[in-house]
């Protein structure tokens, strides 16, 4: 039994190596756009089973795949990877002293189980100027993120507070992912 990570982040792969696991990391082509007009809590989800079961054919029997999908949602408007910088002004200007959802879908597949879920968290992001962003933009950090910014980075000075799991806005939501490793026999802090 093997665990592949079904995507290219890095702070997925960091994540599960922060988690102690032993995994590979394969990713299959796959459209990853979201129906503007479908819930999107359900499309996350969606995306999630599909990188998951994209990468299936290619892993071996018993292997347990974990895909995830992030995005963030600020009044309805679904917020992925900012496609130029002048997107990337858009979508954290429009943050800017607002409360928002960042949801990360996560899809745990095997020979004989799936599991798909969506886990939210609320963040509120203090007003940045307009200076801030374009020098924010400048560092290159927003460019591969959902909502055009990483808590984990310098966007950090940005955020007055949130409510739910941290890492779930870093695309991986730690605490639902233990729960459902467990429910396929990964033993996690060696029991």
């Amino acid at each position: 039994m093997g665990i592949v990570l079904a995507s290219a982040s890095p702070r997925r792969k960091e994540l599960l190596e922060r988690m102690g696991l032993d995994f590979t990391v394969r990713v299959a082509p796959l459209d990853e756009t979201i129906d503007p007009f479908s819930n999107p809590a359900d499309e996350a989800a969606r995306v999630a089973s599909e990188k998951a079961r994209s990468v299936y054919p290619y892993c071996h029997d018993g292997d347990i795949i974990i895909g995830a999908d992030t995005i963030v949602v600020c009044d309805s408007l679904v917020m992925g990877k900012p496609r130029s910088e002048a997107d990337a002004f858009s979508m954290l200007r429009r943050l800017s002293g607002r409360e928002h959802q960042v949801m990360t879908g996560l899809s745990v597949l095997t020979d004989t189980y799936e599991e798909t879920v969506t886990v939210t968290t609320t963040l509120r992001m203090r007003h940045l100027s307009d200076e801030e962003i374009r020098a924010y933009i400048a560092t290159g950090e927003p460019m591969d993120k959902a909502g055009a910014y990483g808590i984990q980075g310098l966007a950090s000075m940005f955020v007055v507070g949130l409510d739910g799991d941290y890492y779930n806005v870093m695309g991986l939501p730690i605490c639902t992912l233990a729960m459902i490793l467990r429910k396929c026999g990964v033993k996690l802090l060696n029991c």
